[in-house]
């Protein structure tokens, strides 16, 4: 199903709350936000892990950001149980989860398309309709770029990879290589 932990717990009872809500969209995208607010901000993830600033200074700091980004009162009060319990850290996690739960629940899948640089709209959406075809279901790209790949395409649906990268192709290639050269060579890659 979804990774396990803490971040999934708290991700599937945040869930459930927000179905019952009709929120579940809106809470989605505050966590999203929340958890790019906490992974760009060294300064933020720094005053909830110092001991040196007290719990009624972080609740602050938790109702400040959930305010500026007028998140629901699900997603607040998540925030402020999350840093009562020490557990903000959890919330890149519980935005993760929380995402691939409400995919799943909307018979959408996942896909991770990595490439050495980004590529035309056009290969993206064709990609998408393919993987369609494929799986039976609607497709969630999330595109990351990786320049080691040097070209070509990694694409991970449902914890299948499709390795079509330059960087794979070449290390087969030498494999091969290595395997018709000198077979002592082949079991020292």
């Amino acid at each position: 199903m979804i990774g396990g932990g803490v971040g999934k717990r708290y991700a599937v009872a945040l869930y459930e709350l927000a179905e019952e809500k009709k929120a579940t969209a809106e809470v989605g995208k505050n966590l999203e936000e929340l958890a790019a607010a906490w992974e760009a901000s060294a300064d933020l993830r720094n005053v909830f892990s110092n001991p040196h600033f007290g719990s009624d200074a972080k609740r602050k700091v938790v109702g400040t950001i959930t305010e500026r980004l007028r998140c629901h009162a699900l997603v607040k009060n998540t925030m402020q149980m999350l840093a009562d319990r020490r557990r903000l850290d959890q919330l890149p996690a519980i935005a993760e989860a929380f995402a691939r739960l409400a995919e799943q629940r909307a018979g959408r899948v996942r896909a991770e398309v990595v490439t050495a640089k980004a590529l035309p709209e056009s290969y993206y959406a064709k990609l998408q309709a393919q993987l369609k075809a494929a799986t039976g279901k609607d497709i969630v790209l999330v595109r990351r770029e990786d320049p080691s790949l040097i070209g070509g395409v990694v694409t991970t649906v449902g914890g299948r990879v499709f390795d079509g990268s330059l960087k794979n192709r070449l290390r087969e290639l030498r494999s091969q290589l290595l395997a018709s050269t000198d077979p002592a060579l082949a079991e020292n890659r």
